[in-house]
């Protein structure tokens, strides 16, 4: 986005295509926009255009969390597992009315909601009897784990292309 603000102000500036591309790469180095995109937007602002967002693409909407469907305010609880403790169905059950009791202090406002949803793994002390009857009786539901796949990894989808971005530029 930078870049082609950059790209942008060169033409508004008649500054020649390779003196452009040449100070472009001086200033951001190996992480340049590589020729053939440096040129095409180029082009495209010689020719008038004004915005530097891309344009939408044709193909199916992307379905994917966006920055828009997630609200984080602050860690609401966490708690450290003790030295040769393993976690079992009633540690877990322990943690989840620990997390409820901070749950209604800290968060009052979502409390009243009275609908919790929880995502978690499918580890045994999670999925067990005991801890699903506590969470059904407290309104919490529980959000499907995805089946284990490098294909379906959640990274996939909401991390790693912010992480991209941001490398890129």
């Amino acid at each position: 986005m930078d870049q082609r603000i950059c790209i942008k102000f060169c033409t508004k500036n008649e500054v020649k295509c390779a003196d452009a591309f040449r100070m472009l790469t001086v200033t951001y180095g190996e992480a340049t926009l590589d020729r053939s995109n440096f040129y095409r937007w180029y082009k495209m602002f010689s020719e008038g255009r004004e915005d530097v967002d891309d344009e939408e693409r044709a193909g199916r909407p992307s379905t994917s969390t966006t920055d828009g469907k997630i609200n984080c305010k602050s860690v609401v609880h966490h708690e450290f597992l003790p030295q040769g403790r393993t976690v079992n169905k009633e540690y877990y059950l322990q943690v989840m009315c620990n997390l409820r009791e901070t749950n209604r202090q800290k968060r009052a406002d979502l409390w009243k909601n009275k609908n919790r949803l929880l995502h978690h793994d499918n580890a045994p002390a999670h999925t067990s009897l005991l801890v699903r009857d506590f969470l059904a009786k407290n309104n919490t539901l529980m959000m499907s784990q995805p089946p284990y796949s490098p294909d379906l990894a959640p990274c996939d989808f909401f991390f790693f292309p912010k992480l991209k971005r941001t490398m890129k530029g």
